[in-house]
C-alpha cells in the first residue's frame, strides 16, 4: 500500500480523505497532511484519523504520492520551497488553473504529474473525478490512483482543453444542485411540508431521476416529456420554469465559471 500526502487540507482535501478511508482502499495511518494553520490541521486530522505534519517537506518525505490541494496561487511558492524534495515523487493536483504543461515547466524532471478535479460528493463515494489525459505518471502509480479515485465516484478522462469546462460542470455543479434542493425544499415548506421531509423528498427525487437517465440512456427531454401529461400539472410547472429562464440561467452559470 502506497503512502499518500496532502499539501493543503481544505474542504475538498477533507472530502477526498473521508471518501478514501471509508472505501477502505487506504488506511488513515498511511495518509499525511500539511497545512499552515497547524491548530486547525491537527483538529481536522484527528477527526479524519490521518497524520498531521509540521511542514510540507515532512509530508512529502513520508509519502510516495502527493496530492497538491492548496490554493492555486500558493503552488509556485510550494514548489520553490520544496525544490528537489519533489524529485521522484508523483504529484496529483486538484488545483484549478494548473494543467500538465504548467506543472512540467515548474517541477523537477523526475517528478511525475497527474491533474484531476474531484467534487465534494467524493466524501460519500458518489463523486465525479475528472482526470487530465495528459500525464506522465508511472503505470503502477496511475493504476493505484485510478483504483483510489474509482472507490469514491465516477472517473471521467478529458483532454487538457476540456478540463476547465468539465470542472465548471462537475466541480461547481454540487453548489447548483444544492440550490435546487434548497429552493424546491422551500416551496414544499411553504405548502406545509416539514423541512426534513421536504429535503428527503427532493434529494431522493434528484437521485432517482439521475439514476434513471444514467441507467436507461434516455434523453433528459424525453424523460421530462414522459412525466408531462397533456394539460396536466407537471407541464404547468415546466412552463413556469421556462418563463423564469431556468435553462438560460444554468447555461449562463457555467459560462460565468469558465469566463472567470
Amino acid at each position: 500500500m502506497k503512502k499518500i500526502g496532502f499539501i493543503g487540507m481544505g474542504n475538498m482535501a477533507q472530502a477526498m480523505v473521508r471518501g478514501f478511508t471509508q472505501s477502505e482502499k487506504i488506511n488513515g495511518r498511511d495518509i499525511y497532511a500539511f497545512a499552515p494553520n497547524q491548530e486547525k490541521l491537527i483538529k481536522n486530522c484527528g477527526i479524519l484519523g490521518i497524520n498531521p505534519c509540521a511542514t510540507a517537506a515532512e509530508a512529502v518525505e513520508k509519502s510516495e504520492m502527493i496530492f497538491m490541494a492548496c490554493k492555486p496561487y500558493q503552488i509556485d511558492d510550494v514548489i520553490k520551497t520544496l525544490g528537489s524534495k519533489l524529485g521522484g515523487k508523483s504529484i496529483v493536483s486538484v488545483a484549478a488553473g494548473w494543467d500538465f504543461d504548467r506543472y512540467r515547466k515548474a517541477l523537477p524532471e523526475s517528478t511525475k504529474v497527474q491533474c484531476i478535479m474531484p467534487n465534494t460528493p467524493v466524501s460519500v463515494s458518489k463523486g465525479v473525478l475528472l482526470i487530465e489525459e495528459e500525464n506522465d505518471l508511472p503505470e503502477e502509480d496511475r493504476n493505484f490512483l485510478l483504483e483510489l479515485l474509482e472507490s469514491v465516484g465516477k472517473v471521467i478522462e478529458l483532454p487538457s482543453r476540456l478540463m476547465e469546462a468539465g470542472s465548471a460542470v462537475s466541480g461547481c455543479g454540487p453548489a447548483f444542485m444544492d440550490m435546487i434542493i434548497e429552493a424546491i425544499g422551500d416551496a414544499a415548506v411553504k405548502n406545509g411540508i416539514q423541512r426534513k421531509q421536504a429535503y428527503e423528498m427532493v434529494c431522493q427525487t434528484m437521485i432517482g431521476s439521475a439514476e434513471l437517465q444514467l441507467k436507461t440512456g434516455i434523453h433528459p427531454g424525453q424523460l421530462k416529456d414522459n412525466v408531462c401529461s397533456p394539460g396536466g400539472t407537471t407541464i404547468r410547472g415546466v412552463a413556469a420554469l421556462e418563463e423564469a429562464g431556468m435553462r438560460s440561467a444554468f447555461i449562463k452559470a457555467i459560462d460565468a465559471v469558465i469566463k472567470g
